[in-house]
């Protein structure tokens, strides 16, 4: 018994200190199975009883509707009986918050938890269904919020390529310039980084980056494609053909104008071109010596035509140009004797077709002919047109139509005269072919227009030497919202005052130039020295000042001349002119008499009488006596 007590009083002072007691029992144990199980049983009950109460009151609002969460005496009753009777049916049927208001109505699914909604709430399936009819709105996609205006030139922009990360964009004229514009290295003075003409004299008709976007094809108005590195200098440069072999096939290269060209969708180093020599060539950019391939489209009769313009299918398999009788050619790549495909009386014989295109699903190829129409057509079923617009003036060689990047419109673009009207960019609905939107771009005519699909903005080449990039803030990328954010760099015109440093290794210490350490620095020295930093005097207006002549110039010579000039008296009788001179060298003789005075004898003269009046006939030195 002592012992017992003495652990309740060791028992009872340690619960003191700690603050809690129970100490020396057993810990208790727990079958975790048994748990487990008696769980899963009053789940699966409380469910059926859920489902049994909800069928109940399914019947019961069949029968009668009642607004469910309304503050009715019946209800309240309802619920403190079930509460009451311990029944756990009723703990999903009991209105949590605030009580709903009076014209909120509908079954135990549309029940709202919470307060009630506000006058102005949509659900969301109501957004749901709006933003489906904004989807289905494709003027909605279009990105023309904002614009920004790139000056290339004052002639026409006839050709532009972006590569396909969207980082630079490269433009091409009638001015012969090709122009690279960097968006990540510009600034808001959207001034281009490099131009310079690689085809010489000759009109620029093409240019694109390859899909890796490494290099770029140029294609003018001379005979020999050219391809450009990233900052423009030279890769390879296509052969000339012989101009007097007949067939064409034999010969090597193209012998006449180049109408346009375009890299292979997925073989980097194929690039194709088309010709005034009624060839469309595909080419290797290893091999420059030769082509690769030869398409050579005929007419009805078999003769040979001219094709103006022609494209790569999305897949690559397919090689399709639009010809100067009006036809479309489509050629397997593989096969390059008979068309795979071709349409006769696809646009008007004799005008060009400046512009052929694959739709990104591969299908649809859309023409826009010289005939002012804009086509578009199923190669399936290639006979007729799917859709036709007319109207569209064309006066280019070179103007084109492009799909969206989603294929649910087609642009294109509309010439017009000089001072007559705007340019405008168009927007064709693919399915009913309907004008949906258009776009007024300047006062000259629209010719190259490009959608990037990466970027979502579009390019325009004008007439009139501009290229506008169109973008939305919001649903565009990079492109040209990188450089219209950057501010204007202010040029630093004291850097001219600083002097090239010679770099001479081997040169003896006392010779040898100090190294400039710091050009800023050396420009903050350049601004002290008096010398350096002098200002040009301008040029002197009038009859001069300080020493200096005037505005005729700062010679001896220049002066002489001058007066020479001004000198308008009449020498032609030789010893009048000299005798002009007499008196005034009898007067003060300076020039010949000092020059004799000590060796020139005095002049004596003979005595004669006046009596003697004799002829005078003698000499003058025999008069004189020595």
């Amino acid at each position: 018994m002592s012992e017992t007590k003495m652990d309740e009083n060791e028992d009872s002072s340690i619960a003191a200190t700690m603050g809690f007691s129970g100490f020396g029992k057993k810990a208790r144990t727990f079958d975790l199975e048994a748990m487990f199980e008696q769980t899963r049983r009053t789940a699966v009950e409380r469910s059926k009883q859920t489902l049994e109460a909800r069928e109940k009151e399914e019947q019961l609002s069949n029968k009668s509707p009642v607004i469910k969460g309304a503050p009715s005496s019946s209800g309240q009753k309802k619920t403190k009986a079930s509460g009451s009777s311990g029944s756990e049916d009723s703990s999903d049927d009991e209105l949590i918050g605030p009580p709903l208001p009076p014209n909120v109505t509908g079954d135990h699914g549309d029940e709202l938890i919470g307060p009630p909604l506000p006058p102005g709430y949509k659900d969301s399936d109501d957004e749901d269904d709006e933003e489906h009819e904004d989807d289905d709105n494709p003027v909605k996609d279009i990105p023309d919020s904002h614009e920004i205006t790139l000056q290339h030139g004052t002639k026409t922009v006839s050709a532009l390529g972006l590569d396909p990360s969207g980082a630079r964009l490269v433009t091409g004229g009638y001015d012969y310039d090709v122009r690279f514009w960097d968006f990540a290295g510009m600034d808001a003075s959207l001034q281009a980084f490099r131009s310079l003409q690689p085809c010489e004299c000759h009109q620029i008709k093409s240019l694109q980056y390859s899909n890796t976007g490494d290099v770029i094809l140029v294609v003018a108005g001379n005979s020999q494609a050219k391809v450009l590195d990233r900052d423009g200098f030279p890769v390879m440069e296509c052969v000339k053909g012989d101009q007097y072999i007949v067939d064409m096939a034999n010969t090597k290269g193209h012998t006449a104008m180049l109408n346009g060209g375009c890299w292979h969708p997925k073989i980097k180093e194929e690039f194709m071109t088309c010709s005034n020599d009624g060839t469309v060539r595909t080419w290797d950019v290893s091999n420059e010596k030769k082509h690769k391939g030869i398409f050579k489209p005929r007419s009805v009769q078999g003769k040979p035509v001219i094709p103006t313009c022609c494209t790569y299918s999305r897949d690559g398999k397919f090689i399709a140009a639009g010809c100067q009788d009006g036809s479309i050619q489509i050629w397997d790549r593989n096969m390059s004797v008979h068309t795979k495909f071709h349409c006769r009386q696809a646009h008007t014989p004799g005008t060009d077709t400046s512009c052929v295109t694959f739709s990104y699903g591969g299908n649809v190829l859309a023409t826009r002919g010289g005939d002012d129409t804009l086509k578009t057509w199923d190669i399936r079923k290639f006979k007729n047109p799917l859709n036709v617009a007319s109207g569209l003036e064309n006066f280019f060689p070179m103007t084109d139509c492009c799909f969206s990047p989603d294929d649910k419109l087609l642009i294109t673009g509309t010439s017009v005269k000089r001072g007559i009207g705007d340019g405008k960019l168009l927007f064709f609905d693919v399915v009913t072919f309907q004008k949906i939107y258009e776009i007024q771009v300047t006062e000259a005519s629209v010719v190259r227009c490009l959608w990037h699909p990466k970027l979502n903005q579009i390019m325009v080449g004008t007439g009139n030497g501009l290229a506008k990039v169109y973008y939305d803030p919001n649903r565009s990328q990079r492109g040209a919202k990188l450089c219209v954010v950057k501010t204007q760099r202010k040029e630093r015109q004291a850097e001219t005052l600083t002097q090239d440093y010679i770099i001479t290794p081997h040169a003896l210490p006392m010779f040898r130039e100090p190294r400039q350490r710091s050009t800023r620095k050396q420009l903050e020295k350049d601004r002290l020295d008096p010398v350096k930093s002098h200002k040009p005097e301008p040029p002197v207006a009038g009859p001069g000042r300080g020493g200096r002549v005037g505005t005729h110039g700062g010679t001896l010579s220049s002066f002489i001349v001058k007066n020479i000039a001004l000198d308008k008296t009449d020498d032609s009788n030789a010893r009048e002119a000299i005798l002009r001179h007499a008196k005034d060298a009898e007067q003060n003789p300076y020039w010949v008499a000092p020059a004799y005075s000590k060796t020139q004898p005095n002049t004596v003269f003979a005595e004669v009488d006046s009596d003697e009046e004799e002829p005078d006939n003698e000499p003058e030195w025999k008069k004189r006596k020595i």
